[in-house]
């Protein structure tokens, strides 16, 4: 199977989508395209098989900022202190139908060289993720890091653990 990664149209069927786990699936088949499409709050990215275009995973991402007395980050420390922006990694998923297959990795590594365009275009000091728990040994596997957040918890949402890649890191693992 060859897998080809692009953006959300509005053509796609998601109805069928099924990772797993019921937020990511939710948040897929209902709010992926209003985000996209209607708001332009974020873009959907999706691993299609290229033949069939059967939805084997996506990838949502947004612009965002961070401001770097929330966290303890050395690589950081060189900038200014005041918000910085970064590509934030708001949902990824996989179909259980395609899992342990590497289409995680071929989204995660399309949402880097998406990191490395905004670099360039509008300035990106690296790239974010709340990552839920069964998915943290993922993002460290490609050298994500757990950031010291200090403040910034939602009570009513599930703890998740911030982990980020700096662009300097990025740029190493693409080469």
């Amino acid at each position: 199977m060859k897998i080809e990664i692009r953006k959300l149209e509005k053509r796609d069927s998601r109805a069928d989508f099924s990772s797993g786990d019921i937020e990511i699936d939710r948040f897929f088949i209902k709010f992926a395209g209003q985000n996209q499409f209607k708001h332009k709050i974020g873009n959907t990215y999706l691993a299609v098989d290229s033949s069939s275009q059967n939805i084997l995973g996506y990838a949502t991402v947004t612009s965002s900022s961070m401001n770097i007395e929330a966290l303890e980050l050395s690589e950081f420390k060189k900038f200014p202190n005041y918000p910085l922006p970064v590509l934030r990694i708001a949902r990824l998923g996989v179909d259980k139908r395609y899992q342990s297959q590497g289409v995680g990795g071929k989204l995660l590594k399309k949402m880097l060289y998406l990191a490395i365009e905004l670099e360039e275009l509008v300035g990106c000091v690296g790239v974010f993720v709340d990552a839920k728990d069964d998915a943290v040994d993922f993002y460290k596997k490609y050298a994500f890091e757990i950031a010291p957040v200090v403040d910034g918890e939602f009570p009513t949402r599930p703890i998740q653990t911030v982990m980020y890649l700096s662009m300097k890191t990025i740029h190493k693992i693409l080469k």
